[in-house]
């Protein structure tokens, strides 16, 4: 095994570091598997009930009126989630389109937006206005106000009561904790922050971004509150097959609105064809509860492998995980640029590039992404990013299978060793 590994560039100390290291993670590797094991049959049972069949994987073009396939899909997803209904669609391009769709679709001129978690997400920072942009909520007159995380990652209990107002209309917590260092969310943790806002003012809705959350956990933000629980196909619910998509899933009423808003008002979700996309997306649902778990396994790898060599790691090594990401705070971009030169070379796909820092659309400064994923942007494959600016962390995630992302994992830490940032 160490010569295989040595014939795609890892050197001997290197692996034998890695093996010390998995030598004492078999017990989280165990309790990753139960998880994924509960999430398996939680899916197969949503589709039986549903009585998914091969009719369901037929295209659909044009309109795509009476789409049995799409509209079983979206009732599977709403019992995976245990939700009222749910919206699946290709015509959704990413994560953040999907959040656009449910911000706009349930907010009105003159309505407030409460962020109790601090900052969003870099994207969604021009979808709300905070940054300027054309169509964002702010230039259709709805309003933003959010409330900052503790100096521990904690919630402001009473910054969050007083930025309730009589125009605050819906919540948006973001689970994971994107391009910041801070925790992410526990489903308990965003269970508690869900019934606070709802006993401060009742008829709040609550919007939860799951991208990345989706499966680490046997329980869903949906299974705690959220009126909209959002996320990406290209990440953990689309299990590496599915092309291009979104999902969101909550009460009639919001998703109602959302599927008007993504087409168009009285047509709804009558309309919007899967054009031959059904057997990737039915089959990634499939596999995401193990797909999952491997990137679990390889983020827990990866932040064990870096904290005993001193570098900050958040989670850290031990603690427990609530998303697929791991984040490395690495001290210079020259280490950030290694470390996602070792992600590249374990690609299948482009592993002969060299990722290089670029002014990514969306951004505020330049990012640096290694991956060589067969769906361009999938974030559930093996890949590393990060913006280039202090404190250098680069945020490492994916992993078809864990023994993809061991290699991974193996091949960043043998590039920064290859420069001198690191030794073993």
């Amino acid at each position: 095994m160490q010569s295989m590994y040595q014939s795609l560039g890892v050197s001997p100390a290197v692996y034998q570091y890695g093996e010390e290291i998995l030598a004492g993670l078999k017990d989280r590797f165990a309790a990753i598997d139960a998880v994924a094991e509960h999430n398996q049959l939680k899916v197969i049972a949503a589709m039986q009930k549903n009585r998914v069949n091969a009719g369901c994987f037929a295209a659909t073009t044009g309109y795509g009126y009476d789409d049995a396939g799409r509209d079983t899909l979206e009732k599977v997803y709403a019992d995976v989630f245990h939700t009222e209904a749910a919206l699946v669609r290709p015509q959704i391009t990413c994560g953040t389109h999907a959040l656009a769709v449910a911000l706009s679709a349930n907010l009105l001129p003159g309505d407030e937006l409460l962020s109790p978690v601090g900052r969003p997400y870099d994207t969604l920072e021009e979808v709300i206005g905070i940054r300027e942009s054309k169509c964002s909520l702010r230039e259709y007159g709805v309003s933003y106000r959010q409330a900052d995380l503790t100096a521990d990652g904690g919630f402001d209990w009473e910054g969050i009561r007083a930025a309730i107002n009589e125009k605050t209309k819906l919540v948006t917590i973001q689970r994971s904790k994107g391009y910041a260092t801070r925790p992410t969310f526990s489903v308990k943790q965003i269970g508690e922050l869900i019934a606070f806002v709802k006993s401060v003012k009742p008829g709040l809705k609550v919007m939860v971004d799951n991208c990345y959350g989706e499966f680490v956990d046997t329980a869903e933000p949906s299974d705690a509150g959220a009126d909209m629980t959002v996320g990406s196909l290209i990440k953990n619910p689309g299990g590496g097959l599915a092309p291009v998509g979104g999902y969101i899933c909550g009460t009639e009423e919001c998703v109602a609105r959302c599927a008007y808003r993504l087409s168009a008002p009285g047509l709804g979700q009558e309309v919007g064809a899967n054009l031959g996309l059904m057997p990737a997306l039915y089959q990634g649902l499939f596999l995401a509860p193990t797909v999952v778990a491997g990137a679990l396994k390889g983020a827990i790898f990866a932040a064990n492998v870096y904290e005993r060599l001193g570098f900050k790691v958040v989670p850290n090594g031990s603690e427990p995980r609530h998303d697929i990401i791991q984040a490395v705070e690495l001290g210079s971009p020259e280490a950030m640029i290694a470390f996602c030169h070792g992600i590249q070379a374990a690609a299948p796909v482009d592993s002969y590039v060299l990722p290089e820092p670029w002014p990514m659309p969306g951004y505020d400064a330049n990012v640096i992404m290694a991956a060589g994923a067969f769906v361009q942007g999938s974030s559930i494959e093996l890949s590393a990013d990060g913006p280039i600016r202090e404190p250098y962390a680069v945020y490492f995630q994916g992993g078809l299978t864990w023994q993809h992302a061991k290699l991974g994992i193996l091949l960043s830490l043998e590039k920064l060793v290859q420069a001198g940032l690191a030794k073993v």
